[in-house]
């Protein structure tokens, strides 16, 4: 049996819908993955095992307004949280001292 988070999908729209408004300074997988696990983490789950259903559940997040800016307000947060505090391959060669 499949189970599948819908608001897995839900969030990852949300991500790409606003990336460059996030204003992140790297947007590399690893840090992407950041904000989708920090949000996901900060939302409840909305579980189906029918495929069908997921067309649905998604419509419903997107036609409830409230619903809609709370998930927004939630990447934002977790964007902002992975953009101070980068734990990326790409931040952390930039991050390294110089030797002067």
């Amino acid at each position: 049996m499949k189970v599948q988070n819908v608001m897995e999908i839900v969030v990852r729209d949300v991500i790409g819908e606003y990336k460059e408004q996030l204003n992140m300074p790297c947007t590399c997988t690893h840090c992407m993955n950041d904000v989708l696990a920090m949000t996901l983490n900060n939302l409840p789950p909305r579980y189906i095992v029918d495929q069908a259903n997921s067309a649905y559940i998604r419509a419903v997040h997107q036609a409830d307004r409230q619903g809609a800016t709370a998930i927004l307000t939630k990447v934002a947060w977790a964007a902002g949280i992975v953009a101070e505090n980068p734990r990326c391959e790409n931040m952390n060669t930039m991050k390294k001292p110089s030797n002067e």
